[in-house]
């Protein structure tokens, strides 16, 4: 092959690239086959293979030094524990990936409560991938020893924190729902060990990346039984 015709096949193959990624672009996401390029989407739906957060995303996570349980009061007052981690339902057919936390009234009287982030975090999903999700909030946390851990707060009523905001802890995220009337109102609290966007299912056969959600806060929470301090990142974040 001639020389001279190398930079017009080059052209020719940058051309053909681009005109398949902006074909992908608009294509819904369940047409997409696992077996063609992989680009972002761009209509704001959220592809799960995509689960690895950008460069500049990570170095945003900020240091979370201490966690604090997601409902309550700062010592999980008022609340209790309706179905732990890793209990097995048989009726879901897996065992349950998080803690459902309830106000101590039971059935819908913590309705519209406040969710508070249990650290702080940045986040990295905010909307609602399905009717039985409801509204969900993922938060990343980097820890001491350079992990990154998720925590979950499923089942909103509603959202009020943003795709991408710093958050502190103590900091609202959003407030108890039903996850659209499905259950009645708690709060469905994961914590996971990963990099990774992956909502799943609230039951599996394997934890694979789950850990134990209140297990985890307790033994994170860094401070004194009666330590009642915010965070010096919400002081920050209110300048």
């Amino acid at each position: 092959m001639s020389r001279k015709f190398l930079p017009d096949l080059i052209c020719l193959a940058l051309f053909a690239v681009a005109g398949l990624v902006i074909w992908e672009r608009g294509r819904p996401l369940a047409e997409v086959d696992a077996d063609v390029p992989l680009v972002m989407p761009g209509n704001g739906e959220v592809d799960h293979r995509f689960d690895f957060p950008a460069a500049w995303d990570t170095a945003r996570i900020p240091t979370a030094t201490r966690f604090d349980p997601p409902l309550g009061t700062e010592h999980l007052g008022l609340v209790y524990n309706a179905q732990k981690f890793w209990e097995m339902n048989e009726a879901r057919g897996g065992h349950h990936t998080g803690d459902d936390l309830n106000g101590i009234g039971g059935m819908n009287t913590d309705l519209g409560d406040p969710v508070f982030a249990t650290a702080d975090g940045l986040v990295i999903y905010a909307g609602e991938p399905s009717q039985g999700w409801g509204k969900i909030v993922v938060i990343a946390h980097k820890v001491a020893d350079g992990r990154t851990l998720h925590s979950m707060y499923a089942h909103l009523y509603r959202i009020d924190v943003s795709l991408g905001a710093l958050v502190s802890r103590g900091e609202k995220v959003g407030i108890v729902g039903t996850a659209n009337g499905y259950y009645p109102a708690h709060l469905h609290f994961e914590m996971r060990n990963g990099e990774g966007v992956d909502i799943g299912a609230g039951y599996a056969t394997n934890p694979l990346s789950h850990l134990d959600p209140m297990g985890t806060v307790a033994s994170m929470r860094n401070a004194a039984v009666d330590d009642l301090s915010g965070s010096p990142l919400a002081r920050v974040l209110t300048k």
